[in-house]
């Protein structure tokens, strides 16, 4: 089986005490009741930019441009228990949207700062990549989960090229 191809886009703002984030509580679906970026699937014929933006649109009420996206690295998910739940997810950050962030069906987004992400209520593995693309490092991550589809087993880290430079 192949990976799904996905795209994660975090919104960034300077806060009160240092740089913050924008996650969401997940309502439906897949990773219901955890904090998670925002993004979805890549739908056929669609860039991952493309995808990116769109789905920032349906989840959160904001406009975000494909040029104004900071290719930030990729994280494929493995679950050797789950297969049809693979993942080859394409990460952006962007400080620049039009509108207001809001609740959808999808998603009740908050802000964070980014130094108190709430990593006990997210994916167990989002503390291992998310704070590095954050602070600029373009990074390629393999995470392999556990058998429970849970916790991480194993993260494996490298540079990334951007194949778009």
């Amino acid at each position: 089986m192949t990976a799904a191809h996905v795209t994660l886009c975090f919104l960034l703002r300077d806060g009160a005490h240092g740089e913050d984030v924008l996650l969401g509580t997940k309502k439906t679906g897949f990773g219901r009741g955890k904090v998670v970026g925002v993004g979805g699937h890549v739908e056929p014929g669609e860039t991952a930019s493309e995808a990116a933006c769109r789905e920032v649109k349906e989840e959160i009420n904001v406009v975000v441009r494909a040029d104004d996206l900071i290719p930030a690295g990729t994280v494929d998910f493995v679950f050797p228990a789950r297969p049809d739940w693979d993942m080859a997810t394409t990460v952006y950050l962007t400080r620049s949207w039009v509108g207001e962030p809001s609740e959808s069906e999808e998603i009740a987004p908050a802000w964070f700062p980014v130094k108190q992400l709430p990593v006990e209520r997210m994916w167990a593995d989002a503390e291992h990549w998310l704070p590095a693309m954050i602070a600029g490092q373009r990074i390629k991550v393999r995470v392999a989960l556990a058998p429970d589809n849970e916790n991480v087993a194993n993260v494996h880290t490298v540079e990334w090229a951007d194949p778009g430079e």
